[in-house]
């Protein structure tokens, strides 16, 4: 009498694997599927969770005349396994080891190119990392791809597959800080033997998955976007909150010269930041009076000092909001609200905990540039030379964790087809990594 089977599919296997993993809901983790398998059950896991999707790309080193034998792994991050007692048994040279390990060293870049195209290896440092496969026989293609991970300091790495031989989990307990698996097997020679269906997936299904991941992060239901009035100092302003579930962070946004609460792209990039589990908050940083007055002569939309006087106050005022006191700040500003986010971050520097500046200028900051110790991105089209240049200029007066990003073709309004999602994807990775819970507890 053959076996029952356990699972339907991959995507039934991921759903009951991410009942185990609930309890790391409240820690924002990061979900990375093995492909391609790994991807389909990680796929369920992190939906369940609302976390994050990527992957991890690692490639079995197979054995001369035997490739469905695995002697080793190698992983994207340069990692590489070798069961070197299985090498030394089945007689295996240094020079043939090297060749199969070039062969699939290729193989794991072209498929970092063909799941992750432009965007970079996913931000684990300081996050807790739970990492995903079908099934789990030897691990050693697992066991690599822990190993490259655990060099990125993640604040925790979890193992989670719905099936597992014992004694392999039992040897990769010893790379990871957690473990979650459905059905341990002694006996377990073939991972198919557990699903119904254990169809190979595609790399057009992973790709797929990793898209749709994407658009289902966790964002304010329709309409969850709420007008207010932000208290900074002595000035009245009105602003739109709008708090994502489950939020790692809030982003307060700086507009530019002449720009308001209102300005479409700043919009479309707070939407974005919606899915990456973060907070935003656009508010004017004139009252009427003063908007009246600047459209007339355009006295204040230059004034730096004040726009980063209302921007510390909008700062004190949201943190003092219960919904909101708990979150990591960060800023978003544009052209002259950049340079006012990074002066409100020097005179805040245990409260920001990140900045990021679109087409900004920087270099208007002047002397607190070197004061500013949050970690700051600078995204500049590569068309816009002369902001580009004192970009560049800026970066070397900055004195933390610093970054330049040049979007290609880029103009400084970023109207090109792309240039705003590729800012909006910068500021979300920069956001997510440096607002997680660890960073803020180290700030507070």
């Amino acid at each position: 009498m053959g076996r029952a089977k356990l699972f339907q599919d991959r995507r039934d296997a991921g759903r009951r694997l991410a009942q185990l993993l609930s309890g790391y809901r409240g820690e924002a983790p990061i979900v990375l599927g093995l492909p391609r398998g790994g991807v389909e059950v990680a796929y369920e896991v992190a939906r369940a969770l609302g976390a994050p999707l990527d992957v991890w790309i690692v490639r079995k080193l197979g054995a001369p005349g035997q490739p469905e034998l695995g002697v080793g792994a190698i992983a994207e991050g340069g990692e590489v396994y070798i069961d070197r007692h299985l090498v030394a048994l089945l007689g295996i040279t240094e020079a043939e080891l090297a060749e199969i390990a070039a062969q699939q060293a290729a193989e794991v870049e072209r498929r970092v190119r063909r799941f992750r195209g432009d965007r970079p290896m996913p931000p684990v440092e300081g996050r807790t990392v739970i990492v995903v496969d079908d099934g789990i026989a030897t691990g050693g293609t697992v066991r690599a791809a822990l190993r490259d991970l655990r060099k990125r300091s993640p604040r925790r790495l979890v193992l989670a597959t719905p099936v597992a031989a014992p004694s392999s989990l039992s040897s990769l307990c010893r790379e990871v800080d957690g473990v979650a698996c459905v059905e341990e097997d002694p006996s377990l020679q073939a991972i198919g033997a557990y699903y119904e269906d254990f169809s190979q997936t595609s790399d057009d299904e992973v790709a797929l998955l990793l898209a749709e991941a994407r658009r289902e992060l966790p964002r304010p239901p329709e309409g969850s976007e709420r007008p207010l009035c932000v208290q900074a100092g002595t000035a009245a302003l009105p602003g739109d909150l709008a708090i994502p579930e489950r939020a790692v962070g809030l982003v307060i946004f700086a507009h530019g010269s002449g720009s308001s609460r209102r300005s479409p792209r700043n919009r479309s990039v707070a939407e974005a930041l919606w899915r990456w589990g973060l907070a935003t908050l656009l508010f004017d940083l004139l009252t009427e009076d003063e908007e009246a007055e600047d459209r007339r002569s355009a006295p204040l939309r230059f004034d730096v000092e004040l726009l980063a006087r209302r921007l510390v106050g909008a700062t004190d005022w949201a943190l003092a909001r219960p919904e909101l006191r708990h979150l990591g700040v960060g800023y978003f500003g544009a052209s002259t609200g950049a340079a006012a986010a990074l002066m409100a971050a020097a005179a805040r520097p245990r409260v920001v905990g990140a900045v990021v500046s679109r087409g900004g200028r920087p270099d208007l900051a002047g002397a607190a540039l070197p004061r500013v110790r949050a970690p700051t991105l600078l995204i500049v089209g590569s068309a816009d030379t002369a902001v580009l240049e004192l970009n560049h200029e800026a970066l070397d007066r900055l004195a933390g964790p610093r970054r330049l990003a040049v979007v290609p073709s880029a103009t400084h309004l970023f109207e090109e087809p792309g240039a705003l999602a590729a800012v909006a994807r910068l500021a979300g990775e920069w956001f997510a990594h440096h607002l997680s819970p660890r960073g803020h507890e180290a700030r507070a």
